[in-house]
Parts: C-alpha cells; structure tokens; sequence
C-alpha cells in the first residue's frame, strides 16, 4: 500500500475536487485515474468501494485506514490533513458556519439537479426521459441564487480568501459549463468561475487528470 493517500476517481469527476485541493493544500497524493464508470468498466474496483462510485480516498493501511466516498468531505480532509490552512476556515473564525453551509451546499443543493440532468437528458437520453432532464436543469440554475447574492461584494465564499468551499462549488459551475448548463448561470457566477480556474492549484489538478479519459 502506498505511503500517500490514494485517490480512486474519474477524470472531471467530483474526484477532481480532491484533486484540486490536493494540489492547493500541498498534499502529495497517489492518484489512480479509473475508466468511466467504474462499477461496470473497473469490476475490481468494486472490492475497495462496493458503491461503485468516485471518488474513494484511502489513506493508510485497507484495514484500519481512512476509507472516504464524499468529494466535498475529502477536500475537506486533504486541506487540512497537515494542520491548519488557509483553504479551512477554523471553529471561531467569523465565517465558520458558512464555510460549513457552502461546503455542504455544493453537493446536496448544486450538484445533485446536475447529476439528475446528466443521467436524463445525456447518458440515458434513449429511455425517453429527457424532459425530466431538463426539468432538473431548471432546478439547477435556480438554485444558484444563494451563491450569486453571497458572492456580492466578495471575490470568495467565506473568510476574504480562497478556501475548499470555493472548491466544492465551483467545480458545480465548471461541470455546468462542460455539460451543457451553462445558459442559466449568472454572469457573475461565470466571472467567479473563470477566476478560480486562473489558480495554480487547479490547473495542475486538470493537468494530472488529464492522463485519464474523461468521465463526462
């Protein structure tokens, strides 16, 4: 087993949130890139995740080591795995619940719509479901309402800094953009989007990704 953590994902799968954060904390991690979807083009796979899904982080020993499913709460663990970061926002610092709030944000409320929508309208667009679909891009671009108004005023989320909430949900505006959501983004979602895309930390993430086919 190796010494670093392992990350199991798919190219531009939400993986790539710990793979973005891996970079901006300084994490060295080993990162094993997996054909998309891996519950039916990496059988194996299955043996470490039963879920089948990406990403899975496993850090230390199979037995006894940290076993991790959720992008968001792997960015999270990454970040701050070495101590204190500037990407963490800490227990007593002004912005610590909305740090929470957005963190958690990304998932359940942005990219959920966005998963719903792939499956529907690109992936199985052959069960006649597409309506369905587009019902859930709707639902989507709706609700992004809560990061547009807390993002007036402020270049980040939380904190007056870059942090792994800006991480988990911008990666919803940059999946958006490459699945076809992009019309009802706001313009202002789409500026902040395109100034986290200008950091170092992600682009050696898309860099290290890129040796893997992508997943979407």
């Amino acid at each position: 087993m190796s010494e670093k953590p392992v990350l199991y994902t798919c190219s531009g799968s939400r993986g790539f949130r710990a793979t973005w954060a891996a970079e901006e904390a300084g994490v060295e991690i080993e990162l094993e890139l997996l054909p998309f979807p891996p519950r039916f083009m990496a059988i194996e796979y299955l043996e470490r995740n039963p879920l089948g899904t990406v990403p899975l982080l496993v850090d230390g020993p199979d037995e006894g080591g940290v076993h991790m499913t959720e992008s968001c709460a792997i960015a999270h663990y990454l970040a701050s795995k070495n101590g204190s970061t500037n990407l963490v926002i800490a227990p007593g610092e002004p912005d610590y619940a909305y740090y929470l709030d957005f963190t958690y944000h990304a998932d359940a409320t942005i990219t959920f719509p966005q998963t719903v929508f792939m499956r529907f309208s690109l992936f199985e667009k052959d069960k006649g479901l597409e309506e369905a679909g587009h019902a859930y891009a709707r639902w989507f671009w709706k609700r992004l309402v809560k990061l547009e108004q807390r993002l007036i005023g402020r270049e980040y989320l939380c904190g007056d800094r870059f942090t792994v909430a800006d991480i988990c949900c911008g990666y919803a505006l940059i999946l958006a953009e490459k699945i076809g959501l992009d019309e009802g983004v706001p313009d202002a979602l789409k500026e902040y989007r395109a100034r986290l895309k200008q950091r170092d930390g992600f682009r050696r993430a898309e860099e290290r990704e890129s040796a893997g086919p992508a997943a979407i």
